[in-house]
This record gives structure tokens, C-alpha cells and sequence, in this order.
């Protein structure tokens, strides 16, 4: 007998969610550190050159995609919206994303395997 939950999606769409949710929040990370770089360069030392003009935006987009990979992972799971939130927030402070995608990641097939 599974103890799967019932309030939560099969488990083939919960390894999809989080298949992208891992790659999202390991490109969150990389592109968080290159923006903290792009603010050193462009504030500290006052260059201009195409990371300083546009890497915010990029960010920015990469962000979004992060944020709709931890709602999705987060609908499908059914966690509370706390953690939800919790998990978003985590995209605003360098190596945070890595933490969270790792913990994240062992809770969730933990989960998994007790499903069958």
C-alpha cells in the first residue's frame, strides 16, 4: 500500500517540476553572482560595457523563470505558502538558490520513494 498523498500531482509530474526547478535554481545562482559582479563593476569601479548595461534585465528574466519553477514545484507538492515564498525569497541572496534546490531536492525524493 502507497503512502502517496492525495493532494498532491502523480509522481511523473512532480520529477518533471523538479527536474526544472533544479536547473532553474542552479542558473538563479550563477546569474545572481554575475549580477553582484555587473554591480561591483559598475558601481564600484564605474565601467560600462554590455554586462553593465544589460545583464539586469537578463537577470531579471532568469528570476521569473526561477519563481515559476518554485510555484510549479510548490503547487504540485501542495506546500504551504509559506514555503512557497520562502523558496522565492531565496533567489535574492548568492549560494541561497544551491541551499534550497538541495534541500529541496532530498525532501522531495525522500517523498518519492515512499511512494512506492
Amino acid at each position: 500500500m502507497s503512502t502517496y498523498p492525495t493532494n498532491m500531482a502523480k509522481p511523473a509530474q512532480i520529477r518533471t517540476a523538479l527536474t526544472i526547478y533544479r536547473v532553474m535554481a542552479i542558473v538563479a545562482g550563477i546569474a545572481l553572482f554575475i549580477l553582484v559582479t555587473e554591480m561591483v563593476m559598475k558601481y564600484g569601479f564605474k565601467q560600462d560595457n554590455f554586462l553593465t548595461e544589460n545583464w539586469s534585465y537578463i537577470h531579471g528574466f532568469i528570476y521569473m523563470g526561477f519563481a515559476a519553477s518554485v510555484a510549479n514545484l510548490g503547487l504540485k507538492l501542495a506546500w504551504p505558502l509559506k514555503r512557497i515564498v520562502l523558496n522565492l525569497l531565496s533567489g535574492f541572496v548568492p549560494v541561497l538558490p544551491w541551499i534550497a534546490e538541495h534541500r529541496n531536492t532530498k525532501q522531495v525524493r525522500a517523498l518519492l520513494a515512499r511512494a512506492y
